[in-house]
Parts: structure tokens; sequence; C-alpha cells
């Protein structure tokens, strides 16, 4: 090492600084209330050669996936590219395309090359430092349902605009707007991507010379570190996810099943045994498996943890391709992204606790109850989308109860203030309040999810993506499960002619219909007998259900 100890963690700590500045920026140049308000969008920087050097406390799902975008932008536009095809100072790339390393059409990434002069200042052959990104939730990119996530989709085509790593030219952009219900918004939130890029080169080269390698292998040795005081072993997990579609033959359950092998300081996480990509829009690519895995390793193990590359290299994850945890073309992913990986993290974590019992919670809620309502353009009105996951309830913690009405795992976004929603969409929020009792018992319970009641003020079309409401959170360790979620329709806002909807929906809605959406409660941690006692039992062999040593 040619950095000192406390040079390390100055180094450290001003990369995450830039990437923070990053987010930022694009936060407040944003358009939509999804970016702007509920911050679905995450930052990063990355190594010349594409490898994960800092990143924002942004969306697990977006920064454990945006390495494998990253990978295939360098690749196609890399230094090791032939001279006609590489980037040049000044450009960008875009691209969306879950099977070369997205997530889901929704979630576009912006890259951009650092470069700084080369030997002797000579400015007609640059040196490529590095490289800024950004990754943004835009709330329509075509597609057969405003939001672009219909929960009747069976192929990707239904999903909108797939976009592979392409220049972001003006052609580009105005392809990506044509196919948009909401091109201004686009816009604007692009815009805001491509600014953050710049302020994120702009700082990267501040940086050009510095040892940027010794960062990751710092995260290497980190990690190796946590995971040898592991005991070496194999543990299985295994969940489910509840259907794959809103017809009655797709409200079938899916195994998400894990095999975790800790052995000498390295880890690798097996899914081979899951359910096979189904014929609708619950599969997730390889690039949310991996996101997913990331995030509850270090979530359990240690989230001081630095967030780079090179913490992940002591990690293996194994896919089997055309199964529900990688799927491939031409299926629908959109749901893959927000719900199959929630399950990923739910067994990852289940195989952890029964590796080192004490130190995982029970599960939390398990989804981001995903909720999406487009206007139809007529003669009086434009096109509008609006998009939000709901919070809900975490699961009981060895050391204290569950949080209620949160967002938990693989979501990091905030709620859209009511007064934002109200001002941008035809839309009226009835009734907002947390589910008592929701939360599974125990010495630590699960957190309570929440209700809420949306009013449409014009006709539009709904879709609703939601898990856990077959299944329930799992408690640990003696708790019990926390309640499952619930949709409901009330035409006109009738209470007495409400009906239950399925999980997964995409249908229309007249003037005045109300959607209540009902989500889980986290599972308790604990037996609750032994609260009643006053003491207090850690370290204990779990007992949650599909767990095997």
């Amino acid at each position: 090492m040619s950095l000192d100890p406390a040079s390390l963690q100055i180094l450290l700590s001003r990369l995450a600084g830039v990437a923070e500045e990053m987010s930022t920026v694009l936060r407040r140049a944003a358009f939509s209330p999804n970016i702007k308000e509920r911050a679905d969008c995450s930052a990063a920087l990355f190594t010349a050669s594409g490898e994960l050097l800092a990143q924002a406390e942004n969306i697990p799902v977006h920064l454990g996936s945006m390495p494998a975008s990253v990978r295939e932008a360098v690749d196609r536009f890399g230094p090791d590219t032939p001279t006609a095809d590489r980037i040049r100072p000044g450009e960008q790339i875009i691209l969306n395309d879950p099977f070369a390393g997205g997530t889901h059409l929704n979630d576009i990434t912006v890259v951009a090359p650092c470069f700084v002069d080369g030997a002797d200042g000579d400015a007609t052959s640059p040196r490529l430092v590095g490289w800024a990104a950004t990754r943004a939730h835009h709330a329509d990119v075509g597609g057969s349902a405003p939001g672009s996530i219909p929960a009747d989709a069976t192929e990707i085509f239904a999903e909108g605009l797939r976009i592979p790593p392409v220049r972001l030219t003006p052609e580009v952009r105005a392809l990506l707007l044509a196919n948009s219900r909401t091109p201004g918004e686009r816009l604007g939130d692009l815009d805001a991507q491509v600014g953050a890029n710049e302020v994120g080169i702009e700082r990267l080269a501040l940086f050009a010379d510095e040892p940027l390698a010794e960062v990751l292998d710092y995260g290497e040795r980190r990690m190796t570190a946590v995971l040898r005081d592991l005991p070496d072993g194999t543990w299985r997990f295994t969940d489910v996810v509840d259907s794959y579609g809103p017809e009655p033959d797709q409200q079938v359950e899916t195994e998400v099943t894990v095999a975790m092998t800790i052995d000498g300081g390295r880890i690798t996480f097996d899914f081979t045994g899951s359910g096979p990509q189904r014929a609708g829009n619950v599969n997730a690519v390889e690039s949310v498996t991996v996101s997913a895995v990331a995030f509850a390793l270090r979530a359990a193990v240690d989230p001081t943890l630095p967030s780079n590359g090179g913490t992940l290299r002591p990690l293996t994850v194994v896919a089997p391709t055309a199964t529900i945890v990688n799927a491939g073309p031409p299926a629908a992913v959109g749901a893959g992204n927000v719900e199959v990986s929630q399950r990923v993290a739910d067994v990852c974590f289940g195989a952890l606790a029964l590796a080192r019992p004490g130190l995982i919670g029970a599960a939390s809620q398990g989804t981001m109850n995903n909720l999406l309502i487009g206007g139809i353009a007529t003669g009086e009105s434009e096109p509008w989308v609006y998009y939000e996951t709901l919070a809900g309830g975490q699961g009981g913690r060895p050391w204290r109860r569950g949080m209620s009405g949160v967002h938990t795992n693989m979501t990091n976004t905030r709620n859209t203030p009511i007064e934002a929603l109200e001002r941008a969409f035809p839309l009226r929020v009835r009734r907002m309040r947390l589910r008592p009792a929701t939360g599974g018992d125990g010495l630590h319970p699960g957190g309570d999810g929440i209700e809420r009641d949306l009013e449409v003020l014009e006709p539009a079309v709904l879709s609703l993506i939601t898990e856990r409401r077959q299944s329930a959170p799992w408690g640990l360790d003696g708790g019990s499960p926390g309640t499952t979620g619930e949709n409901w329709l009330l035409p006109g806002g009738d209470e007495a002619d409400a009906r239950r909807l399925p999980d997964k929906v995409t249908m229309h809605l007249a003037a005045g219909d109300v959607v209540r959406i009902r989500t889980p409660g986290g599972g308790g941690w604990g037996p609750p007998a032994v609260a009643a006692a006053g003491s207090i039992r850690v370290g204990s062999v779990s007992t949650a259900p599909h767990g095997s040593a």
C-alpha cells in the first residue's frame, strides 16, 4: 500500500462524497415527482475498466446491478474497442436493456467517461480515468399500459422501449421521447442524469493520480476478514413468489431457493433449484439477482463495509439460466426488478440467519407494493403517469422491534408527499395510516404495514404489482409471521361495493374510483413467551419455515 490508513479513509470519503453530490444534482434537476420527491435514482463512480469505485446510498437494486450495465458500456465503447467505436470526451452512453446489465426498462442508465490530458499534458491523447454513471426510474417508457409495467405482460415487448448500449445522440433522445406517454417529463429527467454525470466526471478528474486500486483492494480485504469470522459450511433456504400474473392459471407459487456456502473467506450463493422463468413479468435478470445478494450480504455482515467492487470479489453468485432468478429474452421482467429481488434478499437473509443465529432479523414485508396509474389522452387532457412503491412493516430484529411504515430491503425510496402528488396528478389521497397489529408477534414484534386509499379524479388505467398477499413474511426464532397485504377497489368510493383485487392486475378505472392498498407487516423475532418472562434468548436455532442446514 502507498497510502497510510488515515489517507485511505480520506480517499474513500472523498469518492463517496462525489457520488452523493451526483445524486443530489440528479434529484434537484429532475422533473418527475418519482425522482425529485421519491429519490428513485442512483449514482456511482467506476474505474477505467468498469469496476465499481464508489456509490451514493441510494436504491440497492439499482446499485448492485449498475456495474453490469457499465461493463456492457465499456465492452461496447471502452478503450479496448476499435478506434472508430471508442467513446470520446463529451459523449455519454445510454442503455436500459435488462439483458445487457439492466434491471427493467424503466431504469435508464447513462454512463459518461472521464478523461484527462495524456502524458506531459498532451490534450491530443487523452487518458481515461474512469466513468460516472446514473440510473433513474423513468415513470413511462412506452409499452401496453401507462407506467410500462403492465401486470399482464408476457413478453418484454409489452413493457416499453428497449435500448442497448448506444451513444446518447439527439436522434436517440428523439426516439426515447417518441415512445413515452410523457415526453416532457422524460426529457427533463434525462437531462438531469446527463448533468449529474457531468458533475461526476469533473470531480473524478481530480483523482486521476490517486491510487484508486487501493480502494478496491481495501474493500476485498474487509469483506474477506468478515467472512472468515463466519462458520464454514452450507445452509439452504427457500421462499416463494406468490404468482406471476393476474390470470387464475398464473396464481401459482414459484420457489426461490438458495444454497449458501462459506469457505475460508469466500462465499457462494447458488440458486440452483429455483423455479423456471414464467410467462408473466415476474422474472429477474441475473444482474438483479446479483444486486439482491450483494445488498443482503453487506447489510447482514457489516453495513460499514465500503460500497465498491473490491468488497464483492469474495462473492460468487450461481444463477441458472431460464429461471426466475436469471431469465432470458424475450421474457417480461418488469416485476422481477421490484418483486423477485425482494424474495432473493429474503432467502439470502434466511440462509445467513441459519449460519449465524442472532445476526439477522425476521422477514420484512417482502414487496414494493408497486402502484401505477396513468391518464389517457382526451381532447381536454394530456397523458400523465404516476408511479410509487408503498412502505410496509420491517421484520423484528434481535435487538429491537421492526419499524412501521418504512421501505425495506431492495427499495430505499421515500413516499411521494401528498401535497406533491395531488399537485402533479388528478389524484386525491383519501386515507393514509398505519395498519395496527399487522406486525408478527414476538420478543421483538414486526413493524406494521400501512393502509392508503387513493381516489382517481378522471378515467385512468391502474396496474398493481404486489406480493405477500398469499405467503406471509416469516417470523424468526419463534416469532410469528407478519400479516399479508390486501388490494381493494371501491367503485365510486363506495365501501358497500368494495371488491378484492388480485395481487397483480391491470385494469381501467372510472373517475371517483378508490384504490385501497393494505401493505404487509413484518415478521416477529423471538418467542412472545420469552418476552413475558423478561429474559432474552439470542443465538438460538432459527425456526423459520423452509430453512435447513
